[in-house]
């Protein structure tokens, strides 16, 4: 891959010119102000987390009575207000397909690997990549760190990312020779992180209803989350909580969704594996991903990583609304994920 040199490396360019024309693709909450929306009631919005009207929109009437202070009444005007600002209708395929040429492909550092994801991490979409303990899904996430920063012209993000940890594995000197790789100055590479440690299921509900006011202001082109089930297996046990397990999941991930149609940011995910004891007897290794249907209607790319020879890596698209299903080689490197060598 070609390492792209700057000019001044103390600062790492985030905004490519190419791209400062290009409009954001949400409406700011701010304008329900000029269509006769009291700006206390916008701030209560604001309070529980919503920042855009392409997110309200996204919300039912029952969950916008629950905020503190609105009344139906309120919600109906607020929610017809948003309507003139933002329009949520049907489009033509032709529009649809426009609206796609906003969708950002951001190299995985494999170009094997970019190619089995049809040009690389796609945004307004969940990609999910499960497997055993060692399979190279963090490794896979650190890298993501830096080549989102990267501008688009080579085949980054051109943006910041966001880092919600629930395993505990991210490490931030892990994320320095990457970043030397693409040569790129890792102080400022690491400033473009934010990064939480979650510890409960409700800790990361929580931390992802605050990602909105950041995204709202600063241009977020990634959200990683590792692991996305882990405190959900913990805090649920037992067959009795699975229904509640299973809920709780889905508006997690209903929300996750959400915030990457409505901010334009690829979502990461990666998962666990569990024994799958209805597996069959002619399948030697019986496993699973963890999360049940739920999550797997949730994914809009799900991938299973498993080990190769060596630091090799091999991951297969299991499920993918536009690619084939196929399987790619990659190897783990200190400079991160990248081509595997014969």
């Amino acid at each position: 891959m070609v390492k792209p040199q700057y000019e001044d490396q103390g600062q790492l360019q985030l905004v490519d010119p190419d791209d400062m024309e290009e409009e954001d693709s949400f409406e700011s909450i701010d304008k329900l102000i000029s269509q006769g929306i009291n700006a206390g009631d916008v701030k209560k919005l604001q309070d529980a987390g919503i920042y855009t009207c392409n997110g309200l929109m996204m919300h039912t009437k029952k969950s916008l009575t629950g905020i503190k202070g609105l009344s139906e009444a309120k919600v109906d005007k607020i929610c017809e207000a948003a309507d003139k600002v933002v329009s949520m209708g049907y489009v033509t395929g032709s529009d649809l397909l426009q609206k796609r040429k906003q969708i950002v492909k951001i190299t995985t550092g494999s170009q094997a690997l970019d190619e089995l994801l049809g040009g690389g991490i796609e945004t307004a979409s969940l990609t999910e990549a499960y497997g055993e303990f060692r399979s190279g899904k963090t490794q896979l996430a650190h890298t993501l760190c830096v080549s989102t920063q990267l501008p688009t012209s080579m085949h980054g993000g051109n943006g910041k990312v966001a880092y919600i940890d629930t395993e505990g594995t991210f490490r931030p000197d892990r994320i320095v020779p990457i970043a030397e790789r693409f040569g790129m100055d890792a102080g400022a590479v690491l400033d473009n992180i934010i990064y939480a440690r979650a510890y409960t299921y409700e800790h990361q509900h929580n931390l992802l209803l605050g990602l909105a006011a950041k995204m709202a202001e600063e241009p977020f082109r990634l959200l990683i989350l590792d692991s996305i089930i882990a405190l959900f297996r913990v805090d649920f046990t037992g067959r009795g909580e699975l229904a509640e397990r299973q809920q709780k999941l889905a508006q997690m991930l209903s929300r996750i969704t959400k915030i990457a149609e409505e901010f334009n940011v690829a979502v990461y995910m990666t998962n666990q594996v569990i024994a799958d004891p209805g597996g069959g007897m002619f399948i030697t290794d019986p496993k699973k991903p963890a999360g049940g249907h739920v999550l797997a209607h949730a994914s809009t790319v799900r991938m299973m990583l498993r080990k190769g020879k060596g630091e090799q890596r091999v991951a297969k698209i299991i499920d993918a609304p536009n690619l084939a299903e196929g399987e790619a080689i990659f190897q783990i490197t200190p400079g991160g994920v990248t081509d595997a060598k014969d």
